[in-house]
Formats: C-alpha cells, sequence, structure tokens
C-alpha cells in the first residue's frame, strides 16, 4: 500500500489508511491497545453513571416531599452512600481516565502507553469495583450506609454482627480502586516524561497532556493516604485494631486527615483533564490560538502543589485549632489564582473568534459557565465563618455538583463528542447533540442551583425528611433530577445509532491541530508507521507562518 501524506498547519505525519478492524468483542478482551482501553474504561464508567442516577432518582424521589415515604430510612442511607461512591469511583475517575488513555499517546506522538499490560489490569479492576459495591446489596444489613467519607465512629458500627458486611465491602472496594488509579498515575507519568515523540519538549505538548501530567502527579502523592485510611479503617472494623475507634482509644479526626489528604485534591484530579479540555476544543471552534498557552499549561502545575496544602478546609467544624482554620482558609483561597489565570485565558480566545456553536462547543460553554459558578460559592465556603455557618447542609451539596456534573460530566460530554468521529469514525448527530445540551444544561441548574437556599435555610445534607418549608426549592431541585436523567436519552440513542450506522468521518472533521488529528479515524493499532518529528508549538491557528512537524 502506498503511503498517505497527511499536511495541517502544525503537523505532517505518514499514515496507512489500512489496520486490523476493531469488532465489539475486542472490547471485552484483554487488550493493551490504549485506544481499546480507553473505551473499555469510558463504557464502563458510563454504565455506573446510569446506575449513580437511578440511586439519585430514589434520593429525588423522596425528597419530593417534606415526609420520609418513599423507602426506608437504612434503604434511604443506603442510596446516599452509593450514589456517592458509584458516582465518584465508578464514572468520574475512570471516566477522566478512559479519555486520557485513549488520547495521551496520540496526543505525544507514542504508539502506547509505557506498560501496556499494567494499564489493562489497572481498567480490570473497576468492573471489579463495581461488582463488589452491587454486591453489597445482598449481605445482611445491605450496603454502606456511613456515606461516601464513610467517617468513624458511624462507620464501625455493626448491628449485623457480620464479619462479611456491606461497610466491609465497600472498603474493600474503595481500596481496590486506589490501587488501580496508582497504577495508572504510574503509567501516565512515565509514559509522558519518556514517550513523547523526538522534538515535543515539555513546552510544544498539548494543554491536555499539561493538565493529565499534573492530575496524575496528584494522585501519585496523595492517592496513598486516601488508600492507607480505608486499609487502617477495614482493620478496626474487621480485626479489631484501634486506628480510628474512640471506643478503644483511637482517633476518628485521624481518618479525616487521611481522608481529606487525598480527597480535596482529587477535585483538581478530575478537574484538570477538564480543564485540558476546554483548552483543547476553545480554540478549535473559535478558530484562534489557546491564549497564553505557556502560562495555562504552567498553571496546572501550580494548581496540583497547592492542592496539597488546603485539605484542612473541609474539617473546620470538627475541633480544628483557629491558627489552623486561618492558615487552610489563605491557602485555599489561593487555589483560585492559577484557575482565574485559565479562565481569562478560555475568554480570551474566545473572545472575538468565528464561534461554531456546535455540540462539544455548547457542551465546553455551558461547562465554563457552571464552573465560573462553581468557583464563586467555593471561594465563599474557603472562607471560615461562612464553611462553618453552612457546613454539612445543601450549600455545600449544591456547590460540590455544579463541580462535579456541571463541570465534569458537562466537559467530559463535550470530549466524547468532540472526539467521538475520530474515536469511531463516525459523526454523530447535531441535532440530538444539541437536544441533549439543552436538557442537561437545563435540568443541571433546576436540580443544584436550588440546594444553596436551601442550605442557607439550613437544610442537612443526607436527610429524608425536612421541614415543609422548605418543600418548594426541593420540588423544584427533583424536577430538575428528572429533567437531567431524561437527558441521558437522547445521548444513548446518538452514541450507539452514530457508532452503529453514522455518517463516516473524515480524519479531521474540525479542522482541528494536533497529532491525533493526523492518522485515520480511527486510528491505526499502533497509532503511528513512524514516529513523527515535532518541529512546531501547539494552537497555530491564525499563524502567519504555519508551523509544521515532520519525519526524518
Amino acid at each position: 500500500m502506498t503511503d498517505i501524506h497527511v499536511h495541517s498547519p502544525n503537523i505532517i505525519v505518514e499514515i496507512h489508511p489500512e489496520h486490523p478492524p476493531t469488532t465489539w468483542r475486542t472490547y471485552f478482551t484483554f487488550s493493551t491497545d490504549h485506544k481499546v482501553i480507553g473505551i473499555q474504561y469510558l463504557v464502563t464508567s458510563f454504565i455506573f453513571l446510569l446506575l449513580g442516577g437511578i440511586f439519585a432518582m430514589v434520593i429525588r424521589g423522596e425528597l419530593i416531599t417534606p415526609e420520609a415515604d418513599l423507602v426506608d430510612r437504612t434503604v434511604y442511607n443506603a442510596m446516599f452512600t452509593m450514589h456517592g461512591t458509584v458516582m465518584l469511583f465508578g464514572w468520574t475517575f475512570p471516566s477522566l481516565v478512559g479519555l486520557s488513555n485513549y488520547l495521551v499517546p496520540l496526543m505525544i506522538g507514542a504508539r502506547d502507553m509505557a506498560f501496556p499490560r499494567l494499564n489493562a489490569a489497572a481498567f480490570w479492576m473497576v468492573p471489579v469495583v463495581g461488582i463488589l459495591l452491587m454486591v453489597s446489596f445482598l449481605v445482611p444489613g445491605g450496603p454502606a450506609q456511613a456515606g461516601w467519607w464513610s467517617y468513624p465512629p458511624v462507620s464501625l458500627q455493626n448491628p449485623t454482627g457480620e464479619l462479611i458486611n456491606g461497610q466491609f465491602i465497600w472498603l474493600v472496594a474503595v481500596a481496590i480502586s486506589g490501587v488501580s488509579s496508582i497504577m495508572g498515575a504510574v503509567n501516565f507519568v512515565t509514559t509522558i516524561v519518556k514517550m513523547r515523540a523526538p522534538g515535543m519538549g515539555f513546552f510544544k505538548m498539548p494543554v491536555f497532556v499539561w493538565a493529565v501530567f499534573s492530575a496524575q502527579i496528584i494522585q501519585l502523592f496523595g492517592l496513598p493516604a486516601l488508600t492507607a485510611g480505608a486499609v487502617m479503617l477495614l482493620c478496626d472494623l474487621s480485626v479489631g485494631t484501634a486506628f480510628f475507634d474512640p471506643a478503644k482509644g483511637g482517633n476518628p479526626i485521624f481518618f479525616q486527615h487521611f481522608f481529606w489528604f487525598y480527597s480535596h485534591p482529587a477535585v483538581y484530579v478530575i478537574i484538570l483533564p477538564v480543564f485540558g479540555i476546554f483548552s483543547e476544543i476553545f480554540p478549535v471552534y473559535s478558530r484562534k490560538p489557546l491564549f497564553g498557552y505557556k502560562v495555562v499549561a504552567i498553571s496546572s502545575m501550580v494548581i496540583a502543589g497547592v492542592s496539597g496544602l488546603v485539605w484542612v478546609h473541609h474539617m473546620y467544624a470538627s475541633g480544628t485549632p483557629g491558627w489552623m482554620r486561618i492558615v487552610f482558609m489563605v491557602s485555599t483561597m489561593c487555589v483560585s489564582v492559577p484557575t482565574g489565570i485559565k479562565v481569562f485565558a478560555w475568554v480570551a480566545t474566545i473572545w472575538g473568534g468565528k464561534l461554531r456553536l456546535n455540540t462539544p462547543m455548547l457542551f465546553a460553554l455551558g461547562a465554563l459557565v457552571m464552573f465560573v459558578f462553581a468557583g464563586i460559592t467555593g471561594i465563599m465556603l474557603s472562607s471560615v465563618p461562612v464553611d462553618i455557618h453552612v457546613n454539612n447542609t445543601y450549600f455545600v451539596v449544591g456547590h460540590f455538583h455544579y463541580v462535579l456534573y456541571g463541570t465534569v460530566t458537562m466537559g467530559m460530554y463535550a470530549a466524547i463528542y468532540h472526539w467521538f468521529p475520530k474515536m469511531t469514525g463516525r459523526m454523530y448527530s447535531e441535532g440530538l447533540g444539541k437536544l441533549h445540551f439543552w436538557l442537561a444544561f437545563i435540568g443541571t441548574n433546576l436540580n443544584f442551583l436550588p440546594m444553596h437556599p436551601l442550605g442557607l435555610q439550613g437544610m442537612l445534607r443526607r436527610v429524608s425528611s425536612y421541614a415543609p418549608e422548605l418543600a418548594f426549592w426541593n420540588v423544584i431541585a427533583s424536577i430538575g433530577g428528572f429533567l437531567l436523567g431524561m437527558s441521558t436519552l437522547p445521548f444513548i440513542l446518538n452514541i450507539v445509532g452514530s457508532w452503529v450506522d453514522g455518517k463516516k468521518a473524515s480524519d479531521n472533521p474540525w479542522r482541528a491541530i494536533g497529532l491525533e488529528w493526523m492518522v485515520s479515524s480511527p486510528p491505526p493499532v499502533e497509532n503511528f508507521d513512524e514516529i513523527p518529528i515535532v518541529i512546531s508549538e501547539p494552537y497555530g491557528y491564525g499563524k502567519s507562518e504555519p508551523l509544521t512537524a515532520a519525519r526524518e
């Protein structure tokens, strides 16, 4: 077969258009192809999103009336715990790892991840985690009921007296998830440091790669603390140790430090790749270079560094000394500086551009708007007086969901639509995509915006009944929740239908810049016949002299 040369303003690469076909059976094998693993992560995590959404529907169904009249309070507590657990450990982290798995080697000109078998093993731990969580519904007493935080001493209660109970299984699942994520972090950091194409220095990497690199460094340094805390709590629950059990002389606050030392930086683990998604999408659909590329790239590393100094702001109400509250209030507010730099750069990129409001751009813009709102409430929560006032209320729940759904999930939808033609070789339906966006955008705001006035009026999280005067906002939130659930239907129809019988996509339907767009759609098994040599900087839209990459 004759080689084909593909030219873009940035890159010239040589590709072979034919490659072994990938069938549906491929995705049920222990494949070591990073692209197959990436899609395995994405599909598996989306199933968890649907499952977590069902739990959310039960919660909002209960809260649509002031009385607890839908499910038993024990079942409600279990649903609340499992909703948070599944959404975080089943959807948010794995989906972003899946997207990063698919894109990073393509973006840096590598044929695969550094450790392909480790990569596959890390993925197959994720279904195990999900199966364990679902099995916990079948043990005596049902699944864990202590919330996704699982603070002791509540999480050490064992009313059934059984060794293998729901909380035990929950802790095992979380520990396995932690090991999987650590394995993935080792793989990503090694791949990005060691496997970049010749000529691709750090400041020639796409911003998405910078974001993934920063996030995975946080994983390497922070995640062992949560995994260790989960194992220690498991020992307290099963073999009689007394790390956190106050009845035996343990210190439950000690667990909070283990938990939040990772779990607040974990917010940046999941938000940084979404920031990278914004930085890839806005230039493409604005037809402008990314404003301030180097500053945006460095800001990801600054966020990663500062993220390790903010965990105690979740513990202002836990007997934290006054001086420590002040220190962590200041450090938490400092995170807004590099984050604000990114927002300024995105707005400057969009400003004056030739905007194309395709589905990916709509989702990215919607996610950015909701992130700005979440950032404003986040600054409020970093303040000690405000945080203590709304501690453990729905104000915090609303803020958290604007980050987790309004920003991260909406950002993931933007990425899936944007790279869908590259992953599948098919185009999606713009009509269904835009219907999905408007249902999701309206549903998100109807669901989570009312939680802020509810929290300010003192409605506590995890409750299944509440004062009648709070009913109005809860009804609005429940309607939004049901609308949000409905919004997944056009997405499923669009993605499945388009993947099976969509219009064939060109290699670069968006006229985007980046190595991943210079290979066929879907890419060949090993991405590149020969590793490209990069001689340009990224994001070259509007350059008077096009920059290129070439081969030896």
